[in-house]
């Protein structure tokens, strides 16, 4: 039992070094950043996307609204 006592500040520094070792293995990677990035781009295209087609909806709308709208007025003097 005292044995392991005194062996535990030695156990607990070899966990921490190799914890340590993963970490600085961790930052030099490079394929989480990557992907990171990728998925922001993807989450701005597409918010740019959403934007743009609900502006180009309203102003679709409003066109296809007047263009009816000439078109039974043009129905409508003809009679």
């Amino acid at each position: 039992m005292v044995d392991s006592i005194r062996s535990l500040p030695m156990r607990a520094y070899v966990a921490l070094a190799g914890l340590g070792e993963s970490v600085n293995e961790l930052k030099k990677r490079e394929e989480g950043q990557a992907l990171v990035e990728y998925a922001l781009i993807v989450a701005a295209v597409g918010l740019a996307l959403i934007t743009t087609v609900n502006t180009l909806s309203q102003g679709i709308a409003s066109l296809y609204s007047s263009i009816t709208a000439d078109l039974s007025s043009i129905g409508a003097t003809q009679q």
